[in-house]
Order: structure tokens, then C-alpha cells, then sequence
């Protein structure tokens, strides 16, 4: 065909690079993936134009929503560069998730947004099947989302992901913090690595020192370091329902972008100071080598990655030894990080030489 008869010939969606075919066969691909999160308040099909959630089939009788958005950062560029496509998706959801049961919410239904130049069924399935799986371990639906094929926007095999979650919690179960005073002590919930913060320094450190990606990590030669870079967050949520329903937890921080030293004074009163021996638990050996191959100081240390604790618990003294029998019977690795002493609202990390020690104080102007 000329230059001509082509300029002359009917044009189609497909000419300029979007596949119909292709987005209605990821949809009947992932339905299954869907329904497999069907929860008490939704059982739909995936297919009409919105979600629905009945609040009162989940069974709230006074309920607040609380709803969170979230990506998965440079983290997903990691994934895409190695063809680890099957995790990202958990990182999605608990990226979310985890960020609602802070509020004392249980996360109620999910939904994604996947955007690529050229879809690429197998991959989209992968990374959904992830997010429906992340979904599931969450207790939440997966409603709905949006796939979209938009090329000229990415490079050939890129894609983005974001997700939204809404949450539901009773009224009087609410978590402010609020009641959070001097001498309540601070847990540690075991991370399963680096979660999804902190990947664009690991990206620079992985270039700069030539880091054998598809080779057994230096720290453990059971795992390859690809491995143990993209292991999924955890999630969190149904070790804490129970205890936040029981009233034994006063305040919750997702250690995420900031680190232990950001995140726990967000959920902490005024006159309320956490003070963190990093001591108190074993740094893990991944954190340990991202630490030495970087040579990165202490407190950045405690900024930019969650050093081993994905999530901060506060509890009353008295009820440290139960509650950390009841997270440990769930599953999680639990430990004392720490204690609230009174000071200005922030946190301080304290250790040897051979960990870290840094100090943040938190403004009420600081915007998360």
C-alpha cells in the first residue's frame, strides 16, 4: 500500500496503537481473579460502570468511611526491569490497606488503575492476580478498577499502577491517638523488606555497584538478591482487627516514606515524645547491606527505609505482654521497640555506633 492509500484509508483505534480485543479479553482474564474477593457487602460482577458496597449487609451499624490512595513507587520500575511482575500488585493493596487500619478501618473494597503504552495481557494478568491476592489476604473486594492503553505516554514495557481503597470503622472504635500518654510502650511488627519506600536510592545503589541482581544475595545464598528486593509488603490488617475491636490498641503508624522517624509522631498527641531504642531488635541483614553498600548514615537510614518494623503499635503497658502473644498466635512477628516519655511531639532513634541515632520533631504545618 502507498503512503497515499494509506493517509486514504479508513482509520481505526487499532491504527493508532489501542486494542479493544485486547482490554476485553483482560477483563474476562481477570473476573475470576475478582469474585475470588468477594466479601459480606459485595458480590457483583466486574463489568457495569461502577462498584457497589452495602455497609449494612458487612454488617456497621455506625459507621465512618475512611478511604486511601497509593502507588508503588519506583519499586515497580525494579519489577519491570527484572519480569517480576507477580508481586507488585500485593504492594498496591498494602500500600492502602495498611494505611486505613492505622484509623482502626477495615478495608472494604479496592479498586485499581493499570495504564501501559501497549497492553500486554500476560503481565496485566500477572499484576492483577497480585492485586486480587493482596486483596484477599486484606479481606477486602476488589470492585472495579481501569485498564488503560494509551500509547505514546510510556516507553515500550512500562505501565503504572495506583489503587484506591475505602475502609469502614465504627464510630467509638475510631484511632486518634488521642489517647496515647507517658509511659505507654511502643511494639514493632516484623517488615517482610523493603516494602514499597526506598527504591529509588536501592535503583541508584543496584547501578552504581553493579549489583548481580539475578545472582544469590551476599547476605543470604538461599534467595536471590532480585528476590529479596521485590518481596511483597506485608499486610497487616487481619492480625490488628481483632485487637483494635477488643480496645487494646491506642495508636497505630504504617512506617512508610519517612521512616520510624516521620511516621510515628503522626499519630501521637501533643506533649507525647517516642523514644525508639534501635537496639531492641535485630537490624535485617537485607538492611544491613543496603546500609553498607551505600555507607548511609544513621539517620538516613531511619528516614528512608523501615529498618526491619512495617508497622508501630501502641499499647497500654499493661496490655504489651498480650498483645504481643495475640500478633504473634496471628502470625506476626511482634517486639518492644520502645516507650512514650514526654518531650515535643516527635520521635528519637537511639542505638550504638553500629546502628542509628537521629532525632525529628514534628510541626503541625507538616504535610504527609
Amino acid at each position: 500500500m502507498s503512503e497515499d492509500q494509506r493517509r486514504n484509508s479508513p482509520y481505526t483505534y487499532a491504527d493508532a496503537g489501542v486494542s479493544i480485543a485486547a482490554g476485553n479479553a483482560l477483563v474476562r482474564a481477570i473476573g475470576p481473579l475478582a469474585r475470588a474477593t468477594r466479601r459480606p457487602g459485595a458480590d457483583a460482577d466486574l463489568g457495569g460502570f461502577g462498584g457497589f458496597f452495602d455497609l449494612k449487609a458487612a454488617g456497621f451499624k455506625d459507621p465512618l468511611l475512611v478511604a486511601a490512595n497509593d502507588g508503588v513507587g519506583t519499586k515497580l520500575k525494579l519489577a519491570i526491569d527484572s519480569g517480576r511482575h507477580d508481586g507488585v500488585g500485593i504492594d498496591l493493596v498494602a500500600m492502602c490497606v495498611n494505611d486505613l487500619i492505622v484509623q482502626g478501618a477495615e478495608p472494604l473494597f479496592f479498586l485499581d488503575y493499570y495504564a501501559t503504552g501497549k497492553l500486554d495481557n500476560d503481565i496485566a494478568t500477572r499484576v492483577v492476580a497480585g492485586i486480587a491476592e493482596g486483596c484477599r489476604i486484606a479481606g477486602c473486594a476488589l470492585i472495579g478498577g481501569e485498564t488503560a492503553e494509551m500509547p505514546g505516554m510510556y516507553v515500550a514495557g512500562d505501565y503504572d499502577l495506583a489503587g484506591f481503597c475505602v475502609g469502614a470503622v465504627e464510630r467509638d472504635r475510631v484511632l486518634t491517638g488521642k489517647d496515647i500518654t507517658v509511659g505507654d510502650l511502643i511494639l514493632g511488627l516484623g517488615s517482610s523488606g523493603v516494602h514499597s519506600n526506598g527504591y529509588s536510592l536501592v535503583r541508584r545503589l543496584a547501578a552504581d555497584k553493579g549489583w548481580k541482581l539475578d545472582r544469590p544475595a551476599l547476605f543470604d545464598s538461599d534467595v536471590l538478591l532480585i528476590d529479596a528486593l521485590m518481596a511483597p509488603t506485608r499486610i497487616y490488617v487481619k492480625s490488628l482487627l481483632p485487637l483494635i475491636a477488643a480496645g487494646q490498641i491506642k495508636g497505630l503508624a504504617h512506617i512508610t516514606g519517612g521512616g520510624l522517624l516521620e511516621n510515628i509522631p503522626r499519630v501521637l498527641p501533643d506533649g507525647a515524645h517516642a523514644w525508639i531504642a534501635a537496639d531492641s531488635w535485630e537490624q535485617p541483614r537485607l538492611m544491613a547491606f543496603l546500609q553498607a553498600q551505600g555507607a548511609i548514615e544513621p539517620e538516613e537510614m531511619a528516614r528512608t527505609f523501615n529498618c526491619g518494623v512495617g508497622m508501630a503499635v501502641v499499647v497500654a503497658a499493661d496490655h504489651a505482654d498480650g498483645v504481643i502473644g495475640a500478633l504473634e498466635a496471628a502470625g506476626e512477628s511482634a517486639f518492644r521497640i520502645g516507650e512514650i516519655v514526654a518531650g515535643v511531639r516527635g520521635c528519637t532513634v537511639h542505638g550504638s555506633t553500629e546502628t542509628w541515632s537521629a532525632r525529628a520533631d514534628w510541626s503541625a504545618t507538616h504535610n504527609a
